[in-house]
């Protein structure tokens, strides 16, 4: 891959967001439209190598986009790989018709989609393009092969540090701008940012990492904190994708009030989260109660007698115990990692820090959950869609809603899922939604995600609060 252009056209904003986010990652230019109108109009301009195509969009379904391209001289021969849900009446029958050379059903992985474009691109390539990392056998490599080796090295370092230059520029401009108390100043943000990049020139920051490791080596043995900045500048997805792309070890810290995370990284992949100052639902005792069917009441006896217990060792106490299996362990961890990155992700302020280490703590060696950041982020998205959509009824978790119960016996409970009976069971005009969690012992988000469904059915509706008088 070289660069192709590739042309995404999907109604969906989450799949255009992780999409460009895999495809970027991957080596392609990647453009976007958001309904078939405006996607023959992108392909006009843009002349992509691949058109990846969503079945169903209002204005024009794919079919019809396919016949738009079809009809245009400059753009009947590109290649479109149709996105279909399941249960969308599309198949084989489809493939190579009017454009269409392959299809791929929703929801896919970020590898799958990475190798339908991957394999494509490189069939209906007009000459066979050569991967710029690649890595060249000195022995056997021509001079030419040895030069776009050491050009390949040179660009991958200065784009590490223009990386770093970028995240450190905006983080600084936004706190002078926060903390300059000139209110009439009129501060120009990206003035500020252009400023402290051009001060930061590669040698200059080079000269900067080596002085902390001279001065300071004993922050090298905990790990140097190269980066570290403001979330409502640099959202925690692209510090997440830069890791990954980097293959960094070390430890990212993302602060918030009272709250704490530590994600740990191992080559670009998530090993472990652990976290201070979170609620309930984030613990790992919820998790390995929904992973082993260890009864609540055995685990509260456990956490009692263990008290002092620090909370990286009570899960091996379990494990000891025979209370839980190793595998119980592990998947209660994966399970409690992947909903704080969740939670993280729907974070639009607080602090982050990135110390690189060479080592790995050992208790994140020992959990080695080798989580891909693709996975988390096309879940995480998907939840952060959602959470957009249902925080319009639910907008505080100090709520209180009553049950409807002739629309309850109208319907009947058969017809709704175990975990929507649970919540609805809690709802009695008292509970807030708060309470609801607690109660449960489910997610926020599940709760959440219950109540907005049971809203929208009606069999339940908000509690009016009394107007004071």
């Amino acid at each position: 891959m070289a660069g192709e252009k590739i042309l995404v056209i999907d109604d969906s904003p989450t799949i255009l967001k992780v999409v460009q986010l895999v495809l970027t990652k991957a080596g392609f230019q990647v453009n976007t439209a958001a309904d078939g109108e405006a996607g023959v109009a992108a392909a006009r301009e843009t002349k992509p190598e691949l058109i990846l195509l969503d079945f169903v969009m209002p204005k024009m379904n794919g079919y019809q986009v396919c016949r738009a391209l079809a009809d245009d001289d400059d753009l009947r021969d590109v290649p479109v790989v149709l996105m279909s849900a399941k249960g969308d009446q599309v198949g084989e029958r489809f493939v190579k018709v009017m454009g269409i050379v392959d299809y791929i059903t929703k929801p896919f992985s970020p590898e799958a989609i990475t190798a339908v474009v991957g394999h494509t691109v490189d069939k209906y390539a007009q000459e066979e393009l050569v991967d710029d990392g690649a890595i060249v056998d000195e022995e056997d490599a021509s001079p030419q092969e040895l030069t776009d080796a050491a050009d390949a090295a040179q660009d991958a370092r200065r784009d590490a540090l223009g990386g770093l230059r970028d995240g450190v520029a905006r983080a600084v401009a936004a706190s002078v701008i926060a903390h300059s108390g000139f209110v009439d100043m009129d501060l120009d943000s990206a003035q500020l940012v252009e400023a402290t990049r051009a001060a930061l020139d590669d040698s200059r920051l080079e000269g900067l990492l080596g002085e902390i490791r001279v001065a300071a080596p004993e922050l090298a043995d905990e790990g140097e904190a190269v980066l570290t900045g403001d979330l409502g500048v640099v959202p925690l997805a692209d510090i997440l994708t830069l890791l990954q792309s980097q293959q960094q070890t070390g430890v990212l810290t993302v602060t918030r009030g009272g709250a704490k995370v530590d994600l740990f990284f191992r080559d670009g992949r998530v090993d472990l989260a652990m976290a201070v100052g979170i609620p309930d639902e984030f613990k790992l005792g919820r998790f390995l109660v929904d992973a082993s069917g260890l009864a609540v009441e055995d685990l509260e006896k456990a956490l009692s007698d263990w008290e002092d217990t620090p909370a990286g060792l009570i899960g091996s106490n379990l494990v000891k115990q025979g209370a839980v299996t190793m595998d119980d362990l592990h998947g209660g961890l994966a399970r409690q990692t992947s909903e704080l990155v969740y939670e993280l992700l729907r974070w639009n302020f607080g602090r982050f820090t990135l110390r690189t280490t060479e080592r790995e703590a050992p208790v994140a060696a020992e959990a080695s959950l080798n989580l891909t950041v693709d996975g988390i982020l096309m879940e995480g998205f998907r939840r952060v869609d959602e959470w957009h959509l249902i925080e319009r009824e639910v907008d505080t978790f100090d709520l209180v809603f009553l049950r409807n119960d002739d629309a309850i016996a109208a319907m009947g409970r058969g017809r709704l899922t175990r975990e929507e009976l649970a919540v609805l069971e809690l709802v009695n005009g008292k509970n807030s939604v708060k309470d609801i969690i607690r109660q449960s012992r489910m997610s926020s988000f599940d709760v959440s995600k219950m109540l907005y469904r049971l809203l929208s059915i009606k069999l339940i509706r908000k509690r009016v609060a009394p107007v004071a008088v």
